[in-house]
């Protein structure tokens, strides 16, 4: 299954959402239905949108080549990508819908729900035989559950910018392993781009194998073929850099030091950063130091200030002079 950073590498053209007015909609698929398959791309998923209209045929399912499920009669079209018809299409979808609604589109397929090509097309055809844009007709399931994907993407696209960690191996590149439950790679690249343009980088999904990698000029997708499963990804000790086990006792002693036991909300702290997340959390790892609190404050005298130890070893210095 091929990714991309975003729908067809192409800059968002707004201009033709402009007009405003009813659009022609799409043609009547009056031949019978179909079974298409597709490589998994987004950009062959846009390719089977195009096809449909053209063959003029709805579809029964859309699956990719390699997940086809079907029965003793069935024998699935299987459509190649065209990157022309694909980049069509999604130019297209302007003319019934805003760049906002359009974007959902592509949150949806990579929310990688059973049905999500389905979703796309109904969701699509819905719009084109409207004429207009239909993301607030909540009345219809389709608009309905495309909306709650692309929120649960956003939490997911968040949770994963605010949670990455990483660790430096001895070559100086910063390496870190997430496992998020939807494919946000592509949503996420922008943001670690920008926020870590003087690093190189590599973030890998787990998962899905494969991640994203940044060599200071520009962010690729990479992918890792293994003959057999790994149990683990973690970067073995000896390519780490000789100092990331003090970084991440810094770390650890940061994040011990600005807790406050005495507002410790365990069911909030769940909601905001869930268990799932936390073996990829340098905080959240066993302590190699056990924690002891910062003693260099003395407690606060009745109508006094408060001193600080080395103030007050200092004072008692200079009245024994005295």
């Amino acid at each position: 299954m091929s990714h991309s950073l975003s729908p067809l590498n192409r800059p968002c053209n707004t201009a033709v959402s402009s007009a405003a007015g009813r659009r022609s909609g799409a043609p009547q698929l009056t031949n019978p239905a179909l079974d298409y398959s597709y490589d998994g791309s987004f950009e062959g998923m846009l390719t089977v949108l195009f096809q449909i209209y053209d063959r003029k045929a709805a579809p029964n399912t859309i699956q990719p080549v390699g997940a086809v499920q079907g029965g003793l009669f069935v024998m699935p079209v299987e459509i190649d990508t065209d990157e022309t018809a694909a980049a069509r299409v999604w130019e297209g979808l302007l003319r019934y819908m805003d760049a906002e609604a359009r974007t959902r589109l592509f949150h949806t397929f990579l929310s990688e729900q059973p049905d999500r090509e389905l979703l796309i097309f109904r969701y699509a055809d819905l719009a084109m035989r409207a004429g207009r844009d239909i993301s607030e007709n909540y009345a219809d399931d389709n608009v309905r559950r495309v909306q709650r994907l692309a929120q649960q993407m956003y939490r997911e696209k968040h949770r994963m910018e605010a949670f990455v960690r990483f660790e430096k191996t001895q070559d100086g590149l910063f390496h870190s392993t997430i496992d998020p439950d939807f494919d946000v790679l592509p949503l996420i690249a922008p943001h670690f781009t920008k926020r870590y343009a003087d690093q190189r980088w590599l973030i890998f999904d787990k998962r899905r194998r494969y991640g994203l990698y940044y060599d200071l000029t520009r962010t690729d997708i990479v992918e890792f073929e293994t003959s057999a499963p790994q149990r683990s990804t973690a970067v073995s000790a000896t390519v780490l850099d000789e100092r990331e086990p003090l970084f991440k006792l810094l770390w650890q002693s940061y994040f011990d030091h600005v807790n406050i036991p005495e507002r410790k909300n365990m069911k909030l702290h769940r909601r905001h950063m869930p268990l799932r997340y936390w073996r990829y959390l340098s905080e959240k790892q066993p302590r190699e130091q056990r924690f002891e609190p910062i003693r260099n404050k003395r407690p606060v005298q009745p109508g006094g200030p408060v001193i600080s130890s080395g103030e007050s070893v200092s004072g008692a210095d200079e009245a024994g002079k005295g």
